[in-house]
């Protein structure tokens, strides 16, 4: 097991979310967040299995920027059999989960979309990279996908988060992207966005 946080909402019929935290960040982060996107909804909040300096991460990378692949497989795989097994212990409908993540989160959130056909049922991807390339996407018919991007964002370049986008649509995942001039920090604006997304596909409010 990943070590984590489970909090039940009050709603079993909308999507558990499920926060991934940013380099050295951990399972706490993010419950913020959550609370602002749905405070009904269950939550899954996990903490990457991997160091760096002693910050946690959800893969390792050999330098900024540049991923160890294997490692990114392994971990995104360990990631999704997490995902069946807790399901089955807090009982959440294991197709109707939504990742939320940050930077290293967003990244093996957007692995997982890469990876797995029925891994995630949307996402919320704040400043995401490219997660790996040269792979064929499984179908992602069905599957809702939000990215915040910066057009100054030193770490993950404007022309990545569009590749994302472009990859991610011809995969067949719904996907809007919402763009500010910051840098990869994560925005109140940005979040609010995302809140504004979130209601108008899941809640269809």
């Amino acid at each position: 097991m990943m070590q984590h946080i489970f909090q039940k909402g009050k709603n079993s019929s909308k999507p558990t979310l499920l926060l991934l935290h940013g380099t050295g960040g951990n399972e706490l982060d993010l419950l913020p967040l959550a609370k602002r996107i749905d405070d009904e909804a269950s939550v899954l909040s996990v903490r990457g299995n991997v160091l760096e300096n002693g910050m946690p991460r959800f893969f390792r990378r050999l330098a900024e920027g540049i991923f160890d692949e294997e490692d990114l497989i392994f971990r995104t795989k360990e990631l999704n059999n997490f995902l069946d097994e807790a399901s089955e212990k807090y009982e959440f409908d294991r197709n109707n989960i939504l990742a939320v993540g940050y930077s290293n989160g967003a990244n093996i959130a957007g692995s997982l979309l890469f990876h797995f056909e029925n891994a995630l049922k949307g996402a919320i991807l704040h400043h995401p990279m490219v997660p790996i390339s040269g792979i064929e996407l499984p179908d992602l018919a069905g599957t809702s996908v939000f990215i915040t991007a910066g057009t100054n964002d030193p770490i993950c370049s404007p022309l990545e988060s569009a590749e994302l986008e472009s990859l991610l649509e011809r995969a067949n995942a719904k996907v809007e992207t919402h763009w500010e001039s910051n840098g990869h920090q994560l925005t109140a604006s940005e979040v609010e966005a995302a809140v504004q997304w979130y209601r108008e596909t899941f809640l269809k409010v």
